[in-house]
Order: structure tokens, then C-alpha cells, then sequence
């Protein structure tokens, strides 16, 4: 039985507040919101919302167009799609329902995601067409929050078994096809979160001796071979949340015992787990890389605030987000989600103060903000 019960990269969280006043009533000292960050440029574009409430970003490709989700109110939200560099945002067409999640994007404009069905309550797993054009049902029941794809369309996640469990899945080229990654062992328990055009595989899966939590893996080309990355130093649970053409690796392990938890990066094939450190804080996360190398993520401070952070290549020098762009007053990134090949990061920023918070919405006409957050829950023992 699995001892550990984290929930990290949680996409899709209402702001409290907000489902307590209603819709369009969100404390302004609360409000975040999504931000494609151009690092050439030293530029951060505010993602609009498609007159809803809010929206947040979860995947950009290499021409900068970027999926996620918006809310329309509460619960009623709908996957997205913009153009190259976050231009000209509009809502995917759903499978007959009436809520929908966009996760990733490939350099085709492949989108995958789930949606519901107006015959079926539950989730559906989608794909969509080149430019998010002609959503089609993956016919699988997903199981987490999180898809990813290459270019080839291949698809990755994580869906539920006959016996209730959540395995590992990926499908072959265009979202044809699925085939059940397996675990380690242990409690049978593992979930994809991405996928490189070699079609090698990181996630998080239990082990033959789960009492410890799960650790992250890898898997050869085509999904073929899990194998087990461990944790850094001292720890003993790990998750891998992105992969690039080379095979480094990022994610999180815990560095004494059950936590802190430290970002990480591997060399080429998942090969030697290095820790990042922080931002001078306690905790961080890595969420993305590039090809060259360069990680994205979220660390605590040594003030005890969680800021972006990137890397330099090959995961050298984490550096704050905000130290390399110019913002709106009193914005502050919170933490990056993904990077393409260009320099272009999708990121969360807040606006701690409710006078900075209605300049804001007057000079830059802002009219959603941004609801999702990854905010790492306590561990807790089943």
C-alpha cells in the first residue's frame, strides 16, 4: 500500500473566494493569472479569458501557440487553443458536453486533453487535428489530470483499470491505439505525465516496495522498458514531470525522507539525477525543459515566497523568472509550467495587492484571472 498521497501540478482549482461571493467576484489579493513570457523580448503577455471568469495555461509548442482551460463560471469550463505567441485565443470544440480541459499541444497543433460527452458523465480522453481542428474521443477513461503528446501524436496519461487501478498508458502515432505501461510493482500504481518524439515515457510509478512512495521512471523509445530513476540523496519519493530529445529528465524528489522536495535533472536516458536546489527556500519543483537544457518550475524563497524559476542549459544556475522580465507593477510569477525551444515560458503570475490589482484590470484590460495553481499539499499516510 502506497504511504505517500502528494498532489502536485494541480491544473484546475477555483479560487475559494470566488465560489464563495459568485462568479466574477475573486479576492483581488488572491488573483492569478497566466502569462506567456517571451525571454528574447523581456516581454509577459496576460492570456486573455474569452469573457469567463478565468483561465490557465498547461502547454505551448514551439511557434508559441498555448492550450489550457477557461472558466465560463464555477464549474462550466472549456479547453482552448491560441495562436503562435499567445495570439488570438478560442475554445476547442468539445465532444457534445459541456466541460473540457486542454493539457499539451505538439508542433502540429496536435491538442490533447479530456472532455465530457453528452451520452457519458465521465471524462473522456481527446485528440485533436493539426490547429486544435476536429476534437476526437480517445474512448478511454482517464484517470489524473495530465496528457501529453510528440510529434508524431503519440499520446500519454494515465487511465483506469478494470480492478480500479491508475496505469500508465501511451498510444502509437496520431492517438491510435493503447497500450498499458505497467509498474513497478508495489501497489500497481503509476501515471505518464510526458512523452519525447523518441516516444520515451517519465512519470511516476510504485515499486516492488512501495512503502516508501513511488519514484519516477523512464521508459526506452516507444514506451518499451520502464526503469526506475530513483530519488536524490536522503529520499525516498520522486515524481518526473517532463522529458526532452535527449532524454534529461526533470521532476521533484524529496531530499530527507518525506521532504523537502528539490527540482532535479538527469543527463541524456534518465541518467544521473542532479539536484537543482532553490531559490534559497525549503521546497521547489521542476515542470519543463527545452532542448537545450533549460528547466522551468516553481521555488520557495528564501522569504518564504514561491517564485518561477529557469534554468540556464543543461539545468545550470536556477535564476528567478522575475529578475529576467519586465512586469506590470506589483505582478510577481509564481511558477512556469512549460518552455518551448524559442525562450518562450508559459508562467502564473499574482497580484499581491488589491490597489496594484484594479490598475492592472484598467491598463491592460484584463477581465479573467487565473485559477490554476500547483500548490504541493502536505504528504499524508493513507
Amino acid at each position: 500500500m502506497t504511504l505517500l498521497s502528494p498532489s502536485f501540478k494541480v491544473r484546475h482549482l477555483i479560487l475559494a473566494v470566488a465560489l464563495t461571493t459568485g462568479p466574477g467576484f475573486v479576492n483581488p489579493a488572491n488573483a492569478e493569472i497566466a502569462f506567456l513570457v517571451d525571454l528574447n523580448s523581456r516581454t509577459a503577455i496576460a492570456l486573455d479569458t474569452l469573457g469567463g471568469n478565468e483561465s490557465y495555461a498547461s502547454g505551448i509548442n514551439d511557434a508559441g501557440q498555448v492550450v489550457g482551460t477557461y472558466y465560463k463560471a464555477d464549474f462550466v469550463h472549456y479547453a482552448f487553443i491560441t495562436g503562435p505567441n499567445g495570439i488570438g485565443m478560442r475554445e476547442l470544440d468539445a465532444l457534445r458536453g459541456n466541460i473540457s480541459d486542454a493539457y499539451d499541444i505538439n508542433d502540429a497543433g496536435q491538442v490533447v486533453g479530456r472532455t465530457s460527452t453528452a451520452e457519458d458523465s465521465r471524462y473522456h480522453a481527446f485528440i485533436t487535428g493539426p490547429n486544435g481542428m476536429g476534437m476526437r474521443d480517445l474512448e478511454m477513461r482517464p484517470v489524473g489530470g495530465e496528457y501529453s503528446i510528440n510529434d508524431t501524436g503519440q499520446v500519454v496519461g494515465s487511465f483506469g483499470t478494470a480492478e480500479g487501478l491508475s496505469h500508465a498508458f501511451i498510444t502509437g502515432p496520431d492517438g491510435a491505439g493503447m497500450r498499458d505501461l505497467g509498474t513497478l510493482g508495489g501497489s500497481n500504481i503509476s501515471e505518464a505525465y510526458d512523452i519525447n518524439n523518441a516516444g520515451q515515457v517519465v512519470g511516476r510509478t510504485s515499486t516492488a516496495d512501495d512503502r516508501f512512495g513511488d519514484h519516477a521512471f523512464i521508459t526506452g523509445p516507444d514506451g518499451r522498458g520502464m526503469r526506475d530513476l530513483g530519488t536524490l540523496d536522503g529520499g525516498i519519493q520522486s515524481y518526473a514531470y517532463g522529458i526532452n530529445d535527449a532524454g534529461q529528465v526533470v521532476g521533484f524528489s524529496t531530499t530527507e525522507g518525506l521532504e523537502p522536495t528539490h527540482a532535479f535533472i538527469t543527463g541524456p536516458d534518465g541518467m544521473g539525477m542532479r539536484d537543482l536546489g532553490t531559490l534559497g527556500g525549503y521546497s521547489s519543483s521542476a515542470y519543463g525543459i527545452n532542448d537545450a537544457g533549460q528547466v522551468v518550475g516553481y521555488s520557495d524563497t528564501a522569504g518564504g515566497s514561491e517564485h518561477a524559476f529557469i534554468t540556464g542549459p543543461n539545468g545550470e544556475g536556477m535564476v528567478d523568472l522575475n529578475s529576467l522580465v519586465d512586469l506590470p507593477h506589483g505582478v510577481i510569477l509564481t511558477e512556469a509550467a512549460g518552455i518551448n525551444n524559442n525562450g518562450q515560458v508559459i508562467a502564473m503570475g499574482v497580484i499581491p495587492e488589491p490597489e496594484t490589482y484594479a490598475l492592472m484590470l484598467a491598463g491592460l484590460g484584463l477581465v479573467g484571472f487565473m485559477a490554476r495553481r500547483k500548490k504541493m499539499e502536505n504528504l499524508k499516510r493513507y
